[in-house]
């Protein structure tokens, strides 16, 4: 019988999970699945919960439920997530929401994926029909701005992805990860 990778699990963190923070066009859902996918683990957008709770696009929930709401939705969704040796994309905006982001903190690493400005508005020109929970007046550049605070504030982990590819982000958070969360062999 072959043995299966070890997984080293703290007493005192029941749920080991990564979470992936960052702008909309950071990466987070294509580093996700291929950390994932190195880890063999699961992989969990949250921005796909939004939309199959709703039975519609992101973008047309944002719309029709203003910014605000929308918010608390994000934060009420992300903080029902209970996984075990998984990874989560999050949706921009989670940062928003300190219930949220204190919960993922309780799952396990917050990896913030940080992209210069440039690089998200031609990521987000690319795909103009992504979800973006924007205020009316409120530009990319703007919120961008506001949001790099937040993600530096939650994120433990700051992997400057501006200039890496997706699968050197999945090493770059293998070799920066605690040694005691997860080592597959």
């Amino acid at each position: 019988m072959e043995s299966q990778p070890s997984l080293i699990v703290r007493p005192d963190h029941p749920a080991p999970a990564i979470s992936l923070i960052g702008m909309a066009g950071a990466g987070k859902s294509t580093v996700g699945r291929m950390l994932a996918r190195e880890l063999d683990w699961a992989f969990v957008d949250s921005d796909h919960l939004i939309e199959a709770t709703y039975g519609a696009r992101l973008q047309d929930i944002t719309d029709a439920l203003g910014k605000e709401a929308f918010l608390d939705v994000e934060g009420q969704i992300v903080s029902s997530i209970r996984v075990h040796r998984a990874v989560i994309a999050t949706g921009g905006s989670v940062v928003y929401r300190d219930v949220a982001m204190r919960h993922l903190a309780e799952l396990g690493p917050v990896v913030f994926l940080d992209v210069p400005f440039y690089l998200i508005e031609e990521r987000v020109a690319r795909n103009p029909e992504r979800g973006i929970a924007i205020a009316p007046g409120q530009t990319l550049e703007d919120l961008f701005g506001e949001r790099q605070e937040l993600y530096a504030r939650y994120a433990k982990w700051h992997c400057p992805a501006g200039d890496k590819t997706p699968q050197q982000c999945v090493r770059w958070i293998l070799e920066n990860l605690p040694q005691d969360f997860t080592v597959p062999s």
